[in-house]
């Protein structure tokens, strides 16, 4: 076993080997970023190493950079974690020279399955069942136009060396295909560097099943059962479990050969996944192998009670796996939720910016948290939008679905948009629930998921209105206490005013809607006039925990405050209002013509139309690229380009103008 581990990523994964390795007494060594300085991986490893600028392809993707550092401290292994090096052959084969272990498998499995194109041939030689379609090297638009009317519609382009949802498009006529293909290679060739792309058969309703299989060196392999990743967003996972709902004991026996036989067709060594699609009448196709531990491992862990990164490392360093297929098992259920800082109702946009709070639910043996970030840590556009990995286990599937709402509807975040509420929504939604399992599930099922944006209620008012009346209490309390004249009346708290009625008005905002309260002093309590209606209000904080009496029932909430921006937490619901003095007058900006802004930071990849053009609503305008995915702005209404005001290749940032714009009059 060697002593120093070198971990060449960054976030969630990073402090998850290092959590691992220091239990196995191994020193751990971080690289970082320049933006990163003070993340969180940082602080929790032994030793902690820069490596460059932000942009990952000057910083994580370094290995020249990484390698230098591994000598530097004497680490006598790398674990690359997923995304990054961690199925970069070069790199392997770099560390493998360098006399230093690569925590994963050979070069030469990871650039057999780095090519899904090359893959599939494999699999089909090895008997491992495919999805009808073309996974040739001739790639001239003409030639991929003619496989694909020969596959038949609808279809999935994909790019051949992709992966996460990047450089994937489903085409659902002929006449579509072109612009689909075209978009496909370019986001494809920025995300890979390798535009090629492969055309398969788009299964209507298909569960996206997967298979955790692990060598060693010792031409032992095994597989730790199936994962259910069907639920997914924009072709990436949003939520995985383990076991796959309704999957036999035959065909999960059946699906684990052929994943071991995968595996074995390249000899494999170390952690990989065996990714198959299946139809409704449970047939499954191979779709591809990821040389790398996955993002939902966990799940896997949760149900077998094996530590995966441990038997990564153990393998690595010469060792026999630790389990025979035999004597592998699971129990009980594990869900695991991706907990994303983007905006759902804008297409899951990536959100940036700074976590002003963060609190997680009390993680045990039933409930773990794998984050890579804290309060006071930023979400940047340089690197994945994710927060954390909440992990649930449950005695059977509907016990690990109540651990997850319960779990949901503790964790907060306050500072960005995050996926929380959309996931609540999700767990409980009756198709999840009720496994009704299958990639389109979200799209099916939009009217719940994406319902109406629910203005803040009475009660949610009430409750932030107690919680500035307790401050103010609090204020004048301290206040009072250090006056010359403690028992002056400026200094009570009950509402006293000279010559007019004991109230106070408060002026709520939650987005463009405006919330009018007015307080009135009743001895103990507050009689408050809310939008619909009087209620009778006390109540006290206990930190950030508000325990308030509504007329004829208890009320709990967590209340979080910064500023006059007050966030309320009730379960999965979450209402952030400012409060605003009715004295001020406030400035609105105008809705009128103007600019259409970026969404968030990014690189124009291509300009749709000319200045003076006349448009409709929906008409695209341009392509933004941002954290490698492509983004089409449209036309918000008919009318005219008046100005571009960037060209392609041109950076941009998140609220730029970037056209001049005006609707039409009519």
């Amino acid at each position: 076993m060697f002593a120093t581990l070198l971990i060449a990523n960054r976030g969630e994964i990073a402090c998850r080997v290092i959590r691992t390795a220091r239990r196995m007494g191994l020193r751990t060594v971080a690289v970082y970023s320049e933006a990163d300085a003070h993340a969180l991986h940082v602080a929790s490893a032994d030793e902690a190493y820069c490596v460059g600028p932000a942009p990952a392809k000057e910083s994580y993707l370094r290995g020249d950079a990484i390698l230098a550092v591994a000598r530097q401290c004497g680490a006598q292994a790398i674990h690359p974690g997923y995304g990054f090096l961690s199925e970069n052959d070069t790199f392997a084969e770099a560390c493998e020279k360098a006399g230093i272990v690569f925590v994963g498998p050979p070069a030469a499995a990871i650039r057999a399955m780095g090519s899904k194109s090359a893959a599939k041939t494999i699999m089909q030689k090895a008997k491992v069942p495919l999805v009808p379609g073309y996974h040739g090297d001739k790639q001239d638009p003409a030639t991929l136009q003619k496989e694909a009317d020969k596959v038949g519609y609808p279809l999935l382009v994909k790019a051949s060396a992709g992966g996460g949802g990047k450089g994937m498009r489903i085409v659902e006529q002929s006449s579509d295909f072109a612009g689909a293909l075209a978009s496909c290679k370019r986001e494809a060739a920025s995300a890979f560097g390798d535009d090629k792309v492969l055309l398969e058969r788009y299964l209507r309703r298909p569960r996206h099943i997967e298979i955790q299989v692990f060598a060693d060196r010792h031409g032992h392999c095994v597989h730790l059962f199936e994962r259910d990743c069907s639920v997914q967003r924009r072709h990436q996972k949003v939520l995985e479990e383990a076991p796959a709902p309704g999957l036999t004991a035959e065909r999960r026996a059946e699906m684990g050969a052929a994943a071991v036989a995968a595996a074995k067709a390249i000899g494999y060594v170390g952690a990989g996944t065996v990714e198959f699609i299946a139809d409704p009448s449970g047939t499954f196709h191979f779709m591809e192998m990821n040389t790398r531990l996955q993002v939902e491992h966990p799940v896997t862990e949760m149900i077998t009670g094996q530590d995966l990164v441990e038997w990564q490392i153990r393998v690595a360093a010469g060792e026999p796996l630790p389990v025979a297929q035999d004597g592998l098992a699971f129990e009980g259920h594990a869900l695991e939720a991706r907990i994303y800082a983007e905006d759902p109702d804008r297409d899951f946009l990536p959100a940036t910016g700074t976590i002003a709070h963060m609190a997680a639910p009390a993680t045990s043996r039933y409930v773990r948290v794998d984050t890579g970030v804290r309060t006071g840590d930023a979400i940047s556009p340089h690197y994945d939008p994710m927060i954390a990995k909440l992990i649930v286990w449950g005695p059977d599937r509907a016990g690990a679905l109540a651990r997850m709402r319960s779990a949901l509807g503790e964790f907060e975040v306050v500072g960005l948009t995050t996926n929380i509420g959309f996931l609540a929504r999700l767990v409980a939604s009756e198709a999840f629930a009720g496994a009704d399992l299958d990639t389109g599930l979200i799209e099916r099922n939009r009217a719940m998921l994406f319902p109406p944006a629910q203005a803040a209620s009475d009660e949610v008012l009430a409750l932030a209105t107690l919680d500035e009346l307790l401050r103010l209490e609090s204020a004048a309390r301290e206040h009072a206490a250090t006056a010359g004249d403690p028992y002056s009346p400026w200094g009570a708290r009950d509402g006293w005013r000279a010559n007019e009625d004991n109230h106070h008005d408060f002026l709520f905002r939650e987005g463009e809607r405006r919330f009018a309260v007015t307080v009135h002093y009743r001895g103990d309590a507050f009689e408050l006039e809310l939008p619909h209606g009087r209620r009778t209000v006390s109540g006290e904080r206990f930190g950030e925990t508000l325990r308030a009496w509504l007329d004829d029932r208890t009320v709990a909430a967590r209340v979080v405050r910064s500023g006059r921006t007050i966030d309320i937490f009730q379960g999965a619901e979450h209402h952030t209002l400012e409060l605003h003095d009715p004295g001020l007058h406030e400035l609105e900006a105008s809705g009128a013509d103007g600019g259409l802004a970026a969404p968030m930071p990014g690189k124009i990849i291509a300009v749709l139309v000319e200045a003076g053009a006349t448009v409709e609503k929906g008409t695209p305008l341009l392509i933004l690229e941002a954290m490698k995915m492509e983004h089409t702005i449209k036309a918000p209404a008919g009318g005219t380009v008046k100005e571009l005001l960037y060209g392609v290749g041109e950076q941009v940032e998140e609220g730029a103008e970037l056209l001049a714009f005006e609707r039409s009059k009519r």
